[in-house]
């Protein structure tokens, strides 16, 4: 099914990927027919990290939409759950979304593509490494010496900055942990 606004809904191969209309949603269902019909190109707009960890199979990877011209057939994009698909469709004509993206599929219980090796997720690395280091600037705190919940102190210190300017030092530099590059470049 093809969720469309502001129009009834449309059938056919390109039904929902009118080149006028670029906030057209694919409904999950829909597009797995589409794609065994080898009628559209699927694009994932997600970072190279998590296009390897998990992805709709078949689908290329083109961070942010970029480099995702449209070839002869439409172009569907898909991210985790459809703000940034909806982001790179609205600067491509004739494009749609995966309603709901990655999280929607897998809960219609589609396939997906999955790297078994493949590290967690950025942010929830963030969450073990500064709360193993919160809990050691405590520990150590308390057993060795009271300067060591500065630790605590800084790492707090670094979660809200991060919480309130949506830039996290911590999750730049886990990035480029040998771990993270490895699951990118493969």
């Amino acid at each position: 099914m093809i969720v469309k606004t502001d129009q009834a809904e449309a059938r056919g191969p390109r039904a929902g990927m009118d080149r006028d209309r670029p906030e057209a949603e694919v409904a999950p269902e829909r597009l797995e027919e589409l794609m065994i019909a080898g009628e559209v190109d699927v694009v994932d707009v997600r970072t190279p990290a998590e296009h390897a960890r998990e992805r709709l199979p078949g689908a290329r990877l083109a961070p942010g939409g970029i480099g995702a011209a449209p070839v002869e057939r439409p172009i569907v994009f898909y991210c985790r759950t459809g703000a940034r698909s909806r982001a790179a469709s609205s600067r491509t004509p004739g494009s749609a979304t995966l309603a709901g993206g990655i999280e929607a599929w897998k809960r219609a219980g589609r396939a997906v593509v999955v790297a078994p090796g493949a590290p967690m997720e950025i942010m929830r690395q963030v969450q073990v490494v500064a709360g193993t280091l919160i809990l050691l600037g405590v520990a150590l705190g308390a057993l060795v010496s009271p300067w060591f919940i500065a630790i605590s102190a800084f790492v707090g210190a670094g979660l809200l900055f991060a919480g309130v300017s949506g830039w996290c030092g911590m999750a730049k530099l886990l990035a480029r942990a040998p771990w993270n590059t490895r699951c990118a470049r493969s």
